[in-house]
């Protein structure tokens, strides 16, 4: 059956994320690229709290909703965390998660690149097919204004973020709202991604084509030795490579 529409993740496939340009903090002894540095300062205007005081809290939260959100499949919204964490710390101040979130959202925003050719190939495939995003993030207004940005929201059909539906990849979910939103079937969608457990193996489960994108990836070997599920049904390097996808099947 040809393919009617191609679905994009959004990290690391339509856009490059490097967070190892973040400032740099030592956390447990390491030097470790994070935000924590400038949420603290943000944290020390509203209580005298120490570092060290402040990064076993977020660490306590984290990994808390670890197990109680992210290992069941369930999206925890960045604004959320760090109402946890405020509300935890004992701080009275209703305005400081928002400000945790736009200061930490804000960095990771100087961290993302476009590669220049990813808006000719969109240009491109909508020509030929609907086109749709399928993201697993924690923060859909940041999400929305760097596709705004890079000037691929207008391409896209379907925007699906797990911030916005609750629901992560690979869970089943979160990839029938795009294709609903699409209205095409599994067998008619090409779902591109980095991730082998997440993109491809929760595309698959649902009869959807996969193509895995390594251009990101540093051990592709190693990877797929690692990954307990479905193989991908294409392995691209990049983006371009999806026009001639779209003719083989």
């Amino acid at each position: 059956m040809a393919i009617r529409a191609v679905v994009f993740d959004l990290f690391d496939t339509l856009v490059d994320l490097s967070l190892q340009n973040l400032p740099r903090v030592e956390i447990g002894g390491r030097s470790v690229p994070s935000t924590a540095g400038a949420l603290h300062e943000a944290v020390a205007t509203h209580s005298e709290i120490d570092f060290e005081h402040f990064i076993a809290v977020l660490t306590e939260i984290d990994r808390a909703f670890r197990e109680t959100r992210h290992a069941r499949g369930l999206e925890l919204p960045t604004l959320e965390r760090f109402e946890a964490v405020v509300d935890r710390l004992g701080i009275d101040a209703p305005e400081l998660p928002g400000v945790l979130t736009e200061t930490h959202m804000g960095m990771i925003r100087k961290q993302v690149s476009v590669p220049e050719n990813h808006k000719r190939v969109l240009d491109d495939l909508v020509r030929r097919v609907r086109l749709g995003l399928c993201s697993n993030f924690s923060h859909s207004a940041m999400a929305l204004g760097l596709l705004d940005d890079c000037g691929f929201r207008a391409h896209l059909d379907a925007l699906v973020i797990s911030d916005a539906i609750g629901i992560r990849k690979p869970r089943a979910e979160i990839f029938e709202a795009v294709l609903a939103e699409l209205g095409v079937a599994p067998e008619e969608t090409l779902h591109v991604g980095d991730s082998l457990s997440a993109d491809i193996g929760g595309a698959a489960a649902l009869g959807i084509r996969t193509a895995w994108i390594t251009r990101r990836i540093a051990d592709r070997e190693a990877a797929l030795r690692a990954h307990e599920g479905p193989s991908p049904d294409c392995v691209i390097a990049d983006l371009s490579e999806i026009e001639g996808l779209l003719d083989a099947f």
